[in-house]
């Protein structure tokens, strides 16, 4: 991921609608639930951010679309489709609309790459660090500049 990406998604998390006072009796920080869900607690009402508003529609509506879901919550497409990148929501099995995974454009459910793809990336990512650590080790005499391992003190 670079950085442009990160930026984007750091963006989209921002916006990403999280009550800080109650809507009922105006306390400050309400409690998390889990899965979207903030309880007051003063008074104990429910209220939800922008996946947990997501997340209760389609549950009644099974199978809609993002833009009907867009449209009926009033969270922003872009939202929703970090919500499938993330893998917090799958398109429904059966759909004709499916997202498409960044390397190879095999269809998908959800996430970002396919399962495939998703492997390469790992194993990539694991060997990229691999090399960092085996660059950076340091320690009695180890990763200085011409001392190779060589003894520094001898008796």
């Amino acid at each position: 991921m670079n950085e442009s990406d990160n930026l984007r998604n750091s963006l989209i998390r921002i916006s990403i609608h999280v009550p800080k006072v109650c809507e009922k009796c105006g306390a400050p920080s309400p409690e998390y639930k889990g899965v979207g869900e903030y309880k007051c607690t003063e008074c104990g009402f429910v209220m939800y951010d922008d996946f947990g508003i997501v997340r209760n529609y389609l549950e009644e509506h099974r199978g809609a679309t993002q833009s009907e879901v867009s449209r009926a919550t009033g969270v922003p497409m872009e939202t929703i489709r970090q919500f499938l990148r993330e893998e917090r929501l799958e398109v429904a099995a059966g759909s004709g609309v499916m997202l498409s995974c960044e390397l190879c454009r095999a269809p998908i459910r959800s996430g970002r790459y396919c399962e495939a793809c998703a492997k390469k990336v790992a194993m990539q990512e694991a060997a990229a660090k691999s090399a960092q650590k085996k660059n950076s080790v340091s320690g009695f005499g180890l990763g200085k500049a011409g001392e190779s391992g060589a003894r520094r003190f001898r008796r």
